[in-house]
């Protein structure tokens, strides 16, 4: 309710300059300072909320194609132990929405196919920007590729990893082409209501790392969005994204958080927990005394059939039909 007035305030000038710049500066100063067992602390917790949601009212939010190969590990574990679930031969349909550069396609690709090779992959590759799938369709990478400064796309993979995944030219690889089969690369928005009919029903859909940098009100309508992609039953990876239009989107729609890995997943990619409080895409610390930690922090979803998504959007109406009523009476 105070974030329309408090967004004016941090973002006042006076004379040039900005009180709230200032103070984010001088705690950052203090922050950094800090030993991490203090930092740990429930109450300086408390207060990194606090100044992240300043830097996320302030954040002038804009998309970046910083990455990196096999970015996080557990979450890719995850889907692999899904995928071991399936009968041997069957066909796995699987849909990265923001696809951008195409590392997080190859990294799916490579832990499920070498997992599995027996089943019949099929993925569905998606960007709103046709020049960055044709890119990634062509998977030749340097270490300089992704837009993370002083970060090398491959710096998280090890030598084995490197040689399993790439043709090397000097320190240019080429995706191996049995990675690259069964590939379809789609230019599409996310928040497209027609995507769903371009991609079809996915047993898996991935959205890593690109929803954080939308407002508030876009996040949310292009998450519902992109949850009817999920056939019933299927899974939703959701990483990079505001937690709480995650959580409320998640309860309201009846998803089931999957807790296997759910702590290891959340910090599972160092990079995005390290920008935290600072940026506005930076994760907060899992916190199990919150009521709501399982769906909070829930990187993962099992999305159970519409009907049952329909059911709960309709009691959910009634129920608040019957506490305006209520309130009424009283």
């Amino acid at each position: 309710m105070f974030h329309p007035i408090l967004t004016k305030a941090v973002r006042l000038q006076v004379l040039g300059k900005s009180p709230a710049g200032f103070y984010l500066r001088l705690n950052k100063w203090i922050w950094e300072r800090l030993p991490s067992r203090v930092r740990d602390l429930h109450p300086v917790r408390s207060y990194g909320a606090w100044l992240h949601t300043l830097v996320c009212l302030r954040a002038n939010r804009e998309m970046y194609l910083g990455t990196f190969f096999l970015r996080n590990r557990p979450a890719l574990e995850l889907m692999r132990r899904l995928a071991q679930q399936k009968a041997h031969g069957s066909t796995l349909r699987i849909a990265v929405l923001g696809c951008s550069i195409g590392a997080e396609v190859y990294s799916i690709l490579w832990i499920i196919r070498t997992a599995r090779p027996d089943l019949k992959l099929l993925l569905e590759a998606v960007d709103i920007s046709k020049d960055i799938l044709s890119f990634a369709e062509k998977g030749i990478y340097t270490p300089n590729t992704s837009e993370l400064v002083g970060a090398s796309l491959f710096e998280r993979l090890t030598e084995a990893e490197k040689a399993e995944m790439f043709n090397w030219e000097g320190d240019q690889a080429k995706v191996k082409s049995w990675l690259q089969e069964g590939i379809s690369w789609q230019p599409g928005d996310a928040a497209d209501p027609e995507l769903v009919n371009i991609v079809g029903p996915q047993d898996m859909v991935v959205a890593s790392n690109f929803i954080c940098h939308m407002v508030r009100a876009d996040a949310e309508k292009c998450l519902r969005n992109i949850a009817r992609l999920v056939s019933p039953g299927g899974y939703l990876f959701l990483s990079g994204i505001d937690l709480d239009v995650r959580t409320r989107v998640a309860r309201e729609l009846g998803w089931e958080p999957v807790l296997d890995l759910i702590a290891e997943i959340h910090n599972g990619d160092p990079s995005v927990r390290a920008d935290w409080p600072w940026q506005w895409w930076g994760l907060e610390p899992l916190n199990q005394r919150r009521r709501d930690w399982r769906t909070r922090y829930a990187a993962s979803f099992r999305i159970v059939s519409p009907q049952h998504q329909l059911f709960q959007i309709e009691s959910d109406d009634a129920n608040k039909s019957k506490d305006s009523a209520s309130c009424a009476v009283v």
